[in-house]
């Protein structure tokens, strides 16, 4: 059974202007907030995840070390713990829940922190793929507040491509009620099969299929790893919440909000951290050039690809060589001083 504890935002008015009653945040903290509560990590989830999943990057000795920070991971809106779909009651429930958007989570894991724990300012905010993203969001949002991020595998935007690659995951889930609008609502977790069979020509290089590196993570095939990972992995998620999720992925922009009015360049220039921009070099998904572009207008940007064949997967902990080049980099920029 997963740990993890709920922070209740009331009703809250998302950016789409819909009301959300009783919304929640599910998060999880690691290691204590020191008395001067200048030693905090926030580390989002990504699309899909949970906290645990972000639990290869914690431990003592690592740069997120809960000896010697607090350790805040708040899961996404969508993904099961926090409100979502499917916890969420009628008239806000499956194919109903309303669109979120990176910036309304942002705004929700303000509150968390600075009304739960009274935090001022954070060390670091760092995450994956869509947790990148959020990284990104905080840094554009909480200029002053936000000291560091690092991004991993992760865009500052849902750069055109990725949206087609999202949207490819849509249409085989909603193939399986024939894309009728009036049906949504009767898909269930096994309609997420095809899902799973889109993402695995996207999660992983070329190279990683060609030199068949999953036999290095027990399969004797490839179908054997198509059925065990990802037909595995997505049919283990509620339709519904993917949907949702997807939906937040294709419009997310860390200019979509009212501070910037979709400048994109601009919401990048603004952000005050230093910032580690980590691309995985073979990513078919949040693509390194992408990075590479935002990177020049991020002010005190570091761009560090992750040099791999894991893909978009070179970031989310299974491959021990670019977990240790990731973990090398984060403990390279902790110990950055900063002037604020």
């Amino acid at each position: 059974m997963e740990e993890f504890e709920i922070f209740n935002l009331g009703d809250v008015t998302l950016q789409s202007g819909v009301t959300l009653p009783s919304a929640f945040l599910a998060y999880k903290t690691y290691g204590k907030l020191n008395e001067r509560k200048d030693n905090v990590i926030v580390y989002p989830t990504a699309f899909g995840d949970r906290h645990v999943n972000n639990e290869w990057l914690i431990g003592n000795g690592m740069a997120l070390d809960p000896q010697k920070y607090f350790i805040i991971v708040p899961n996404l809106l969508g993904n099961g713990l926090s409100s979502s779909p499917s916890n969420t009651p009628a008239p806000f429930d499956k194919a109903n829940f309303p669109q979120v958007t990176i910036y309304d989570n942002i705004q929700l894991q303000y509150r968390l922190v600075t009304e739960k724990f009274g935090i001022q300012k954070i060390a670091l905010v760092v995450g994956w793929s869509m947790g990148g993203l959020q990284s990104f969001q905080w840094g554009a949002s909480y200029p002053d507040m936000v000291e560091r991020i690092a991004s991993f595998c992760g865009n500052a935007k849902t750069w055109p491509q990725t949206y087609v690659v999202l949207d490819g995951l849509k249409a085989a889930l909603l193939a399986s009620v024939g894309s009728d609008s009036t049906k949504l609502n009767q898909l269930t977790s096994d309609d997420m099969r095809a899902v799973g069979r889109v993402y695995a020509g996207w999660g992983l290089s070329q190279t990683f299929y060609k030199e068949e590196l999953f036999r290095e993570l027990g399969f004797d095939s490839l179908e054997d790893f198509a059925v065990g990972v990802w037909e595995k992995s997505f049919m283990s998620m509620d339709p519904h919440n993917v949907l949702a999720m997807l939906w937040t992925g294709q419009h997310a922009d860390i200019s979509a909000n009212p501070t910037f009015n979709g400048e994109f360049d601009e919401a990048l220039k603004s952000i005050e951290a230093i910032t580690y921009i980590l691309p995985g070099s073979t990513d078919l998904f949040c693509t390194a050039d992408n990075n590479e572009y935002e990177a020049k207008f991020v002010p005190n940007a570091e761009y560090h690809p992750i040099k791999s064949v894991w893909g978009h997967f070179a970031g989310r902990g299974i491959n021990i060589t670019d977990n240790t080049f990731i973990d090398n980099k984060l403990k390279r920029l902790l110990a950055l001083r900063t002037n604020r």
